[in-house]
């Protein structure tokens, strides 16, 4: 069964809108402050980070992409950019990354899921919603 975890943007939030490439900027700078915290440490944890491949189909260009793993312990994770419907106080829709574990997803992959969407939600300033139904607020209150 397919679990998803959600980053809501909100009217607090650095950006009002996000996409596809956004959100692909956004990991591949993760990747590159890991591989950065690897060097200091004389060690090769850019791999043990981000152990995915991004990967777009023609059928999801401009609204999803997911990640492939490159190790066994590590299968699938979806990754998607959408809008929803604005509150009564504001007027223009507000953007959400929705994070989505395949059937084939492991545990290492809820586990890395969670760290991107934590991630995710602290660079954008923004309302998390885990995949337990938790809410993790890194926007300024």
């Amino acid at each position: 069964m397919a679990s998803s975890a959600y980053i809501n943007l909100v009217p607090k939030s650095k950006e009002k809108t996000l996409t596809v490439e956004h959100v692909k900027e956004l990991l591949n700078y993760y990747k590159d402050i890991t591989s950065k915290t690897g060097k200091q440490l004389g060690w090769e944890y850019s791999q043990a980070a981000f152990p995915y491949e991004l990967k777009e189909k023609p059928e999801g260009k401009g609204q999803w992409f997911y990640l492939k793993g490159t190790e066994d312990r590590y299968k699938m994770i979806l990754i998607g950019v959408g809008t929803q419907q604005a509150t009564l106080d504001e007027t223009e829709p507000l953007s959400y990354i929705q994070v989505t574990l395949h059937d084939q997803s492991t545990h290492g992959d809820k586990a890395k899921a969670n760290e991107l969407c934590k991630f995710l939600a602290k660079k954008l300033e923004a309302e998390l919603k885990l995949f337990t139904g938790s809410i993790m607020y890194y926007y300024k209150r």
